[in-house]
């Protein structure tokens, strides 16, 4: 019997993961879901998350191949989601350039390299961030989650032959038809919402209370009524809290200090003040606090990478009464390792050559776009520590409500707000490219901040499959 935790595939079967038919497919996937989330983003102000059209076109299409496998159909889905992640950096960042009137047109390259850049940051960050997110920490990550179970309803008779299982414990035409079923009560309701406006999206109300405003509300979304299941009661009461927290407290306290916004109802100026301002708190804070909790794991983490032991490390096995220290390395520059396949990540030398080099890349653009080799530096610096943090905080939060609500537009405007304050200290405040060049720092965090919750999020995937990290 599988163990309640155990991969669908186990650590010792070796199938081909990353094949010429499976990343050819990624590629044109990659493709279309950037473009549809580039004009949903350019539209609406928001993009959802890929993984799970990615999965369910892959399985269509890698079934009319022989010896396809469950991993093949990971691996397209991870590649695939990318490019919505991607999309989504530039959409809320490269645009303000334009509306600040330093680029009269899109510069191609500059665009390509701003984007290549935060990609490669956001992915070689969460390398270390793995093991403590979705390993010790042990989040949901509740799309991830999802994007695995489609997975396994695609390819059931496989996944249960080499995991030893009954194969009739689940019948696939029944998980084919749960799927269907669901997706079109989803599809019902939305039309019902949105199409025919039968019903608000929302319940909601506000009140002035002197100079302020309160505000209370329940959104009636069946999407967030499917994330909330899959996290569980204690990640919804937390969220739940953090929300009652911002709605009766901050935005009240902040209306009686300095006001509300003017010519609107009392529930549009509570929202005006939430997304413009109370919102930032809860994103810097909990993710900030996340990292402080994670440090000794992470860096834990780092060590084993680097083939050092790490000691006292012997976090138990979800569901069960044992524990067990976990191998190291035996050598840094080599892949080859004592750990399960499952846990086998990327060496150190993968992750610090490329960072380094784009790291000399970025300060080459930032040189070429401001003038001053000291400003570009200093830009570059900025650049990479935040990046760092804020790819970290996208990933808890996709492992908290999943890649779809991954704070990127907060983490944007954070990063811009402070490398302003930094760089105007630097540049003075009459500098005309100094707008410029905090909204170039910001476009690299959004790109890997993006792309670090997505790609967490696909590692979450790969872990509950059996994938290679």
């Amino acid at each position: 019997m599988k163990a309640p935790d155990a991969p669908v595939i186990p650590p010792e079967t070796v199938l081909p993961e990353i094949t010429i038919k499976a990343v050819a497919l990624s590629v044109i996937l990659a493709a279309v879901l950037a473009a549809a989330n580039a004009y949903l983003g350019l539209f609406a102000g928001m993009t959802v998350s890929a993984s799970i059209p990615a999965a369910v076109v892959s399985m269509a299409v890698l079934r009319l191949f022989p010896r396809s496998n469950i991993l093949e159909n990971n691996i397209v889905q991870t590649a695939a989601s990318s490019g919505e992640a991607v999309a989504a950096g530039v959409i809320f960042t490269i645009p303000a350039l334009l509306l600040i009137g330093y680029w009269s047109t899109f510069d191609y390259w500059q665009t390509v390299s701003i984007s290549m850049v935060g990609g490669l940051l956001g992915v070689l960050f969460t390398i270390p961030l793995r093991r403590a997110l979705i390993v010790d920490a042990r989040l949901r990550y509740p799309e991830g989650v999802a994007t695995a179970e489609v997975l396994k309803v695609g390819s059931p008779a496989q996944a249960e032959t080499i995991a030893g299982t009954s194969a009739s414990r689940h019948d696939p035409k029944q998980g084919l038809k749960l799927l269907l079923e669901a997706a079109l009560l989803g599809g019902a309701v939305k039309l019902g919402e949105s199409g025919l406006r039968l019903w608000s999206e929302a319940l909601e109300g506000g009140w002035r209370i002197g100079r302020s405003v309160i505000y209370g509300g329940v959104n009636l979304s069946t999407a967030l009524l499917a994330v909330g299941f899959i996290i569980g009661r204690e990640a919804a009461v937390v969220v739940f809290l953090g929300g009652a927290l911002a709605t009766l407290l901050l935005i009240p306290m902040y209306g009686a200090m300095l006001g509300i916004p003017e010519n609107l109802s009392a529930a549009d100026a509570a929202k005006a003040l939430w997304s413009s301002r109370i919102r930032f708190v809860g994103m810097l804070v909990g993710g900030l606090w996340t990292l402080i909790q994670l440090r000794g794991t992470i860096w834990h983490g780092l060590r084993r990478s680097m083939g050092f032991p790490a000691p006292n490390i012997t976090p138990s096995l979800p569901g069960r009464g044992e524990t067990r220290p976990f191998p190291v390395l035996t050598s840094p520059w080599s892949a080859r390792t004592s750990l399960p396949r499952t846990e086998r990540d990327a060496p150190l030398p993968w992750v610090i050559v490329p960072f380094v080099l784009t790291l000399i890349a970025m300060l080459v653009l930032y040189n070429q776009a401001i003038g001053n080799l000291g400003i570009a530096l200093m830009m570059t610096l900025i650049m990479a520590a935040t990046s760092f943090v804020f790819s970290a905080v996208a990933g808890y939060m996709a492992g908290i409500v999943g890649s779809s609500s991954n704070p990127v537009s907060g983490v944007t405007i954070a990063t811009v707000a402070l490398s302003a304050g930094l760089l105007m200290l630097v540049m003075g405040s009459h500098d005309s490219a100094g707008p410029a060049a905090a909204l170039m720092i910001g476009a690299v965090v959004c790109c890997a901040a993006a792309m670090g919750g997505d790609n967490l999020q696909d590692l979450k995937t790969g872990h509950i499959v059996g994938a290679t990290p």
